[in-house]
């Protein structure tokens, strides 16, 4: 009977080369193919190592289709390898679905770790690490953007966020409008890179930042932020918050029990309110 091969998930450097891992270089080596998000970027770190494999293309609209096809790969016995264009696999990036086809059919998956920048900018931000949520990248749309802060505004727990430059200052000023133009916030741009920059200011600081420099609206960012704490007045304050923009719309005692729900407040503090 043949021996299943391994789907290896290779993290690989989100700017600076000398983070790749010497396990990830031999692990690159020795695989049957890669399986790559972009095969012209891989390519060039391959190329830089002196590694010659062959490249799969798999990203988000191929994913579905070539899951099935690697899976039978891999119980032939071949070995893989799936890489992201920088960083860990799967954390914003395609290969969920490759990896969860993978375990569904009893295949080892070995994970190869290194960089991830969320991590990167979690473990120089110097705010609360021991409990936070990653929310990759935002909605790009404005509305539903704002639609999904007012949701985390509330939340406890310190908060990831991936972004693009050309949506930054949006970005920080619809954080600042349902968190608070207050909430301290740490935005690092380009780490690892030759134009690194951590930033820590409150949400206002970094957007009046952002938006006087050019420079800080360039490049790859994560944005760490503050959660709102445990307390009560915190939940409070959201949830009078919530009701304030709900009862706009909704009866007085539907928007106090939506806002008690989504806020943590109590509804008998929040029904009549203002």
């Amino acid at each position: 009977m043949q021996t299943p091969g391994t789907l290896h998930v290779v993290a690989t450097p989100i700017g600076n080369l000398g983070d790749l891992s010497p396990r990830a270089l031999e692990t690159l080596r020795t695989v049957d193919a890669i399986c790559a998000e972009d095969t012209r970027h891989t390519r060039q770190l391959l190329s830089h190592f002196g590694v010659e494999r062959p490249l799969l293309a798999l990203h988000q609209h191929n994913e579905d289709a070539q899951a099935s096809q690697l899976v039978a790969r891999l119980q032939a016995g071949e070995s893989l390898a799936l890489v992201s264009d920088a960083g860990t696999p799967l954390v914003s990036d395609p290969g969920f679905r490759l990896v969860g086809a993978a375990r569904a059919a009893g295949l080892r998956v070995s994970p190869v770790p290194g960089a991830c920048a969320a991590i990167a900018a979690l473990s120089v931000a110097g705010v609360a690490s021991d409990r936070f949520v990653f929310e990759g990248f935002l909605p790009a749309r404005g509305g539903a953007r704002r639609e999904r802060l007012v949701l985390l505004a509330a939340e406890p727990r310190t908060l990831i966020f991936y972004e693009s430059a050309h949506r930054i200052s949006e970005s920080l000023a619809d954080l600042a409008a349902a968190f608070g133009g207050s909430r301290r916030a740490v935005l690092a741009r380009e780490l690892t890179k030759l134009f690194e920059t951590v930033l820590d200011d409150t949400l206002d600081g970094l957007r009046a930042t952002v938006e006087a420099d050019p420079n800080q609206r360039k490049g790859e960012f994560v944005l760490v932020v503050e959660g709102a704490g445990d307390d009560a007045d915190a939940k409070l304050q959201e949830g009078l918050r919530l009701y304030a923009k709900l009862a706009e719309h909704l009866p007085p005692s539907t928007a106090a029990k939506l806002a008690a729900e989504l806020s943590g407040a109590p509804r008998k503090a929040l029904y009549g309110a203002g």
